[in-house]
């Protein structure tokens, strides 16, 4: 009877929480946000497309394993945005619920993403509000995340847009790339690649790339992975105390969890809230394996 009492009592809460939302939020799958938290705050996550010859996926739809498998050949993956139908259709759904929308994108400077949905939102009108995260992987999850949770917390539309304006402007993103081959053949940072080409060829270097203002630019070199993890601990140091920080990876889970356990005991930032992820096809496609990096968002009264 208690068990029972206690579950009507937790649906009713549900029930009262989704009934004072008044707005909802759309993401893509390039967020890399975990499942079970897109199921709990329920975003609407859109996917990119992911092609290894003629055979074509669903960003996600491929566990990690089978993914890294397909992509060791005889096809290189790419990655394409979602169609302006896809988006569509998430739009409506939501709509039609009487909602609000605000749909966080993947940066502008090197996908298709935003201007995608930018396109479907027009349909809409003022109901649908489409943000350009000016970011990759959690950097873009993390801002999709802060609205889900200010639109739970029953603020408006109007309220949670100039806050993702805020936390857009504190990310910082930089990833250190064991190989440049993915990105190359990505073509997504044709302006990039000659710049470390030279570099690479004479000094047998890791790039480091950073995310500013939604593009990738050369943020140092490294003689090795070490020092190049090394480099990323130094950037997040210097940004003061964090209000967010995660580590990203491509296939090297227990380095990315010696990097979290570096920057905990040198921060003094909690282990236990930092993020560890394994990015899905949008980014692992053009960074490559053997990539890590950090994603640091300083706390607001730092920026």
């Amino acid at each position: 009877m208690a068990a029972a009492s206690a579950r009507r009592q937790e649906e009713s809460e549900v029930t009262a929480s989704e009934i004072k939302q008044k707005v909802a939020i759309v993401t893509d799958s390039a967020c890399d946000l975990p499942r079970q938290l897109v199921e709990q705050l329920k975003i609407t996550v859109v996917p990119l497309v992911v092609r290894f010859g003629s055979e074509v996926h669903d960003d996600g739809e491929l566990p990690a394993d089978e993914f890294w498998e397909k992509a060791a050949g005889p096809h290189h993956p790419e990655t394409s945005q979602p169609s302006v139908g896809a988006f569509e259709e998430a739009f409506d759904r939501l709509v039609a619920r009487g909602k609000q929308v605000i749909c966080v994108a993947l940066t502008s400077k090197h996908s298709g993403t935003f201007n995608a949905a930018h396109v479907a939102a027009r349909r809409f009108r003022d109901a649908v509000s489409v943000f350009d995260s000016l970011s990759i992987s959690l950097g873009e999850g993390l801002q999709a995340l802060a609205a889900a949770q200010a639109a739970r917390a029953g603020r408006s539309l109007q309220e949670i847009l100039p806050q993702l304006q805020a936390l857009r402007s504190r990310m910082h993103v930089s990833v250190v790339l064991s190989t440049l081959e993915n990105i190359r053949r990505g073509g997504r940072a044709d302006a990039l690649i000659p710049i470390v080409d030279r570099m690479a060829k004479a000094l047998n270097i890791k790039a480091v790339i950073d995310v500013v203002d939604g593009q990738l630019r050369l943020g140092g070199a490294a003689r090795s992975l070490k020092s190049g993890v090394r480099r990323l601990v130094e950037k997040v140091e210097a940004l003061g105390p964090l209000e967010y920080l995660g580590v990203l990876h491509t296939r090297i889970p227990d380095k990315a969890a010696e990097l979290a356990d570096e920057l905990a005991e040198r921060l003094g930032f909690p282990r236990r809230d930092i993020w560890i992820r394994e990015p899905r096809a949008a980014l692992s496609a053009h960074a490559g394996p053997g990539a890590i990096g950090t994603v640091a968002v300083p706390a607001e009264s730092q920026s």
